[in-house]
């Protein structure tokens, strides 16, 4: 069994990597101290297993198994137990409560081993937990091994392309792999309005709204830029003016 380690605290990670010594048949790939790290490292090496702590700086826990695809399962361990649910929700292996001691470990990693054929879309499952928590504040997108989070209030608009959609931001766009409808579930929706089948925009962001001819319209940005507004859409927008 590959595995990997993920915690900010090295202390933390020197109690998983003694504990892991009883295993012969585990190996340790690597350790990592941060969620960057550890997304290039799980996108990279495509471990078995990733004993995963949650409450780190940059990157949560939660947010590195959305970013790091499907390919591997995850042991959580925490000092918080208010995670559990979460956790489980997406499927978890199992969720340690620091501090754990060597037979609750051994314990998980049996579990581990008796289910990592048991393959499951741990971006997919994310998704639907986070439909009942609050707006998303940010939106995590994968280049690569490289992770890109732009706060919601900075996106001007979201385009759909396919199972895509391309995040406008500052003059830039980002590719991301998910549904324009499961983002826009996902947002807050006092503040992001879906003006066309293909669009959804920042209100902030709208200047004003023009006719183009006599059944369609188009939305001008502050920056200028024009996008185009269904008849749904138009309506939504009246109706909030």
């Amino acid at each position: 069994m590959r595995v990997l380690i993920v915690d900010d605290e090295e202390l933390a990670r020197s109690v998983v990597r003694e504990y892991l010594r009883a295993h012969a048949d585990v190996e340790i790939l690597a350790e990592c101290a941060n969620g960057y790290q550890a997304v290039k490292a799980i996108t990279e090496m495509e471990p078995d297993l990733v004993f995963l702590d949650i409450q780190m700086p940059k990157l949560t826990g939660f947010e590195v198994a959305e970013l790091a695809g499907a390919k591997t399962r995850y042991i959580f361990c925490t000092a918080f137990d208010e995670y559990a649910l979460k956790a489980f929700e997406i499927h978890a292996i199992d969720y340690l409560l620091k501090p754990f001691s060597a037979q609750r470990f051994a314990q998980a990693l049996q579990h581990a081993r008796s289910s990592l054929g048991q393959a499951q879309d741990i971006p997919a499952l994310l998704q639907q937990t986070m439909k009942s928590d609050a707006p998303l504040a940010r939106v995590l997108i994968r280049d690569g091994s490289k992770v890109h989070i732009i706060a919601s209030e900075k996106i001007d608009f979201i385009e759909a392309q396919d199972d895509y959609v391309q995040v406008h931001s500052e003059g830039k766009g980002y590719l991301k792999n998910q549904r324009l409808s499961e983002l826009e579930n996902q947002l807050d929706g006092s503040q992001f309005l879906r003006i066309h089948r293909s669009y959804l925009l920042n209100l902030e962001r709208l200047a004003r709204i023009e006719t183009a001819s006599k059944d369609s319209h188009h939305a001008i940005l502050q920056n200028g830029q024009r996008l185009p507004v269904s008849r749904s859409g138009y309506q939504k927008l009246k109706s909030m003016a």
